[in-house]
């Protein structure tokens, strides 16, 4: 494809009218033949659990197996793909990503550990709280959405812990205000090439403050989080466009295609075509 497509919920148009989207996997899945191309949502989170069957999900390039019990982790802007066994039986929550920040306090560490494409092991809490989401989505009853609200956050909470549990003796990653607002600039003006001090006086606070702040939450300098934002989107495109390296470069803010390709080695220790070369390979 030329460009990869970004829709609000699997081709629809329309912003989520509701608190929550709720729906099996089968729902969607018979109409497409049970093959949901790349794609991605722009602001909505989705959480699926696998009851019984399974298949392969492509997150941002990475493959994942699927299988029952599994649950996958969708965050907003994620470009994912879903190859379902025919016939398999699971759930899907789709949030829109106000109301999950809204559940999200700060300083907890668990937007940095949602903001992760994961597939990881489903425990009883979380299938039980899908349940309930469920029931409530159905129903009409009074105080519907804040029982929604209330619902989606002990999931978000809880598929968290899944994620944290996947990778036992690392630590949890933490965030403040403004890492938030800084990485909320970087999503709108990553493209634009701005240097940290750009940021930092949109931010109100000096370079070095920022630069302190990111390391102490992420390990590593502002600067990284912008590279991190333009390769990340470049491995999106080279996985699932078919735009030549020259046309990836343009749109991601580079003058010279062969700056672009410098740059994408030194951070992924691959040329641009020989990693899409090596993901073509792996699908």
């Amino acid at each position: 494809m030329d460009r990869i497509e970004t829709y609000n919920l699997f081709g629809e148009s329309d912003d989520l009218p509701d608190v929550v989207h709720c729906e099996t996997i089968a729902a969607r899945s018979v109409r497409h033949d049970w093959e949901f191309v790349p794609h991605r949502h722009a602001r909505l989170h989705q959480v699926l659990m696998i009851a019984q069957g399974g298949g392969r999900a492509t997150f941002d390039g990475e493959a994942w197996t699927l299988s029952n019990g599994h649950v996958a982790n969708v965050p907003a802007g994620c470009v994912h793909g879903f190859s379902f066994t025919p016939g398999t039986e699971g759930w899907v929550v789709t949030i829109p990503a106000e109301v999950l920040d809204e559940g999200l306090a700060e300083g907890e560490g668990l937007r940095p550990l949602l903001a992760r494409p994961m597939v990881v092991d489903g425990t009883e809490d979380i299938g039980a709280t899908i349940a309930a989401i469920f029931a409530a989505y159905d129903g009409r009853a009074f105080a519907r959405a804040h029982e929604l609200r209330a619902r989606v956050a002990l999931l978000a909470g809880l598929v968290a812990r899944a994620i944290a549990a996947d990778a036992p003796g690392a630590d949890t990653p933490t965030e403040t205000g403004l890492q938030r607002r800084f990485e909320a600039l970087v999503e709108t003006h990553y493209t634009a090439h701005l240097q940290v001090a750009a940021y930092a006086a949109r931010l109100g606070v000096t370079p070095t403050h920022l630069t302190r702040i990111m390391r102490t939450a992420t390990g590593q300098p502002a600067t990284a989080a912008i590279q991190d934002r333009i390769i990340r989107e470049a491995r999106r495109n080279l996985a699932y466009s078919n735009l030549s390296i020259s046309q990836i470069a343009y749109r991601l803010g580079y003058e010279d295609p062969a700056h672009f390709s410098r740059v994408f080695r030194r951070s992924t220790g691959l040329s641009p075509t020989e990693f899409r070369k090596k993901t073509e390979a792996a699908g």
